[in-house]
Order: C-alpha cells, then sequence, then structure tokens
C-alpha cells in the first residue's frame, strides 16, 4: 500500500509539473498539478484525450471553493454537506485565475473531494506546498481515452507502461469501491435560473440528490456544459460488446449464430437464469451480481477481464431502467455505442 514517502514523492512530481496515478473510490486518476496549464496538457497527451473535454479537478476536504469558483450557490454547499467527501462532482463558474484548460475552454469548472484517505493525503500533501494552501489535482480516469476506466493499480500500469517505466509515481489504493465514475451535476447556472441539472449518472442518484435540495434535478439540455464521461461512446473494451435482453440471451447461448466456429463468446447476465438452457461450445455464461452497488465495483474489472479472454464478441444483459441502476446502465450503452 501506499506509504507517507510515496505521498511526498508524487507531490514532488506535481510540483514540478509531471503525472501521477492515484486511487479514488470511483476510479484510478491520471493526475497533474490543475493550475498548471502545462501539466494538465500532458495529461491529454497520455490519454489521447480531445482538448475540448474537460477534466475535473480533485481537491481536499478543506479546500476554499471560492478559490476555484466565481460563485458558490447555496444548492452547491448544501449537496457538499450530504454528498463530500465523495462520489459527486459539482459544475460551477471557473475562477478567473484558474486556466480554462481543465474546462475545455469552458468558463465552468467540475470540482470533486473524493473520500479515498490516499487520495486526501495527497490533496493536503499538495496544498501544504502552497503559499496560498490551495492545489487541485486535474484527473480524469487512468485509461486511454474512450476505454475502460481501471479500478486496480494493475490496470494503471498496464495502460501506461512507458510512463510507468520512466517513473511516473503510482499511488496503490486497492480495489475501488464505488467502481464507476462520479455523479455529475451542474449549478454553473443557478444565477440565470436553471435549476441543478444531472449531466453524468453516477452512484449517488438523481433522487437524492433531488432529496436533499428540495427540488427536482433536470435533464442535460443544449446549454449545459460539456462534462467528462459524456460522449456517446466511451467505457469501451477492444471485444465488439453488445445489449440485449434476456430471452435474447438464451436464444444466443444456443444459436450464437457466428460466422466462425472457431469464435468464442461470452454472455454476461445478472438474472442469470441459465437453468433448462443447452450453451452453445463457443459460448460461456457468467454471472455478474444483480446487485445495482455490487455490479458497478464488479463492472470494469468484469469488462477489462473478459476483453482479454480471447472472445470475439460479448452480450451483456440489459439492466433495469430505475434511477440506481442508471450508472451502470449509461457506462454499458456508451461501451456498446462504440459498436
Amino acid at each position: 500500500m501506499t506509504t507517507a514517502p510515496d505521498i511526498a514523492h508524487a507531490v514532488d512530481v506535481l510540483v514540478q509539473g509531471g503525472l501521477i496515478a492515484f486511487p479514488t473510490e470511483t476510479v484510478y486518476g491520471l493526475g497533474a498539478d490543475a493550475e498548471s496549464p502545462e501539466a494538465v496538457a500532458r495529461i491529454y497527451a497520455a490519454k489521447g484525450r480531445p482538448s475540448d473535454h474537460p477534466v475535473i479537478v480533485h481537491i481536499a476536504p478543506e479546500a476554499d471553493l471560492s478559490y476555484w469558483a466565481t460563485a458558490v450557490p447555496e444548492q452547491a454547499y448544501a449537496l457538499i454537506d450530504a454528498f463530500w467527501p465523495g462520489p459527486l462532482t459539482l459544475i460551477l463558474k471557473r475562477a478567473g485565475h484558474i486556466s480554462d484548460a481543465v474546462s475545455g475552454g469552458q468558463d465552468s469548472i467540475g470540482l470533486r473531494c473524493p473520500s479515498h484517505p490516499v487520495a486526501q493525503a495527497l490533496f493536503r500533501a499538495f496544498a501544504a506546498r502552497r503559499a496560498s494552501g490551495q492545489a487541485g489535482v486535474a484527473g480524469p480516469s487512468a485509461n486511454q481515452f474512450g476505454q475502460v476506466s481501471p479500478t486496480l493499480v494493475a490496470h494503471v500500469r498496464s495502460e501506461f507502461p512507458e510512463l510507468v517505466a520512466q517513473g511516473m509515481p503510482v499511488l496503490e489504493g486497492g480495489a475501488s469501491e464505488v467502481g464507476i465514475e462520479s455523479t455529475i451535476v451542474d449549478l454553473s447556472r443557478v444565477d440565470q435560473g436553471v435549476g441543478p441539472v444531472l449531466l453524468r449518472p453516477g452512484h449517488i442518484t438523481a433522487e437524492q440528490i433531488a432529496a436533499v435540495l428540495g427540488q427536482s434535478v433536470a435533464g442535460v439540455d443544449v446549454g449545459a456544459p460539456r462534462v467528462s464521461g459524456a460522449l456517446k461512446s466511451h467505457y469501451a473494451p477492444h471485444t465488439p460488446l453488445q445489449l440485449g435482453s434476456l430471452e435474447t440471451l438464451r436464444a444466443v447461448a444456443q444459436h450464437p449464430g457466428l460466422h466462425d466456429s472457431s469464435q468464442r463468446m461470452v454472455i454476461v447476465s445478472y438474472s442469470s437464469p441459465q437453468a433448462g438452457v443447452r450453451l452453445h461450445p463457443q459460448v460461456d455464461w457468467i454471472a455478474v451480481p444483480a446487485d445495482p452497488v455490487a455490479y458497478s465495483h464488479a463492472l470494469y474489472a468484469t469488462l477489462r477481464a473478459l476483453d482479454q479472454s480471447g472472445y470475439a464478441r460479448m452480450l451483456w444483459e440489459r439492466v433495469p431502467d430505475t434511477s440506481d441502476w442508471l450508472g451502470v446502465k449509461d457506462r454499458l450503452g456508451r461501451a456498446a455505442a462504440a459498436f
């Protein structure tokens, strides 16, 4: 596990404008000094990330939000009290002295305070090196752009072997507890009369947010800021992935319809009623958790493992449309959109 000297070394690298990898409760991040446009540009270059695709700035629990944002509405403080530290990102109006490199050229900024103890120790140690006492780590997921996010340190090392060989610090933090990226809520347009808007679903649901704020949460609109992970195709494996109903899964399990009978495929089901289904010799059937929280935790690790197992095709059961499954549904839908 990560030690105090490991964190001190990672802070040295951040101060020098370099890249690090760090754990959070959602996924592992590829981090750089959020106040250095040159350092942030290194993230984009390493990931192959489009320059107009924003990154999230990670801060310590005691960070001064007014340092990062020009205005912090009361709704933001209510959500912070309820969900920070935790898997919730708030989109606010960016302070003028913060470079728009972190927001893809927009006047907004995404801020999050992770709950992972290693991440918090890192941010606090970094802030202690600054005269202002404020520091942020710009940190998208530590994977090549558009690919499956990492939830284990081994995933990070396999994504960036050259950076690791060159000495990039990779802080160990165990398996990511949540397993999918943070919920993103836009509060940057409150002064324009636009209420809270859900820009990316996650572990924290729209219903939970609405309960705290005492008002409904709207869906994405044409005027909403661009945010991380909102492209149609994202979180994608290399192996073709399709979504289907349980009935489709059961039918394909017996007659996969592969052009090459030597090619294997895998069926992934959370409801797992495989009883009475005679599997085709080239088809495997695996079960994943039927609980959305446990499913989220296992999703990316399962995707990565199957992606490296030599299958020609993956067929995943569609998950329910209920709000507690929305984060998983979003990630699977974007992964399948690549194919």
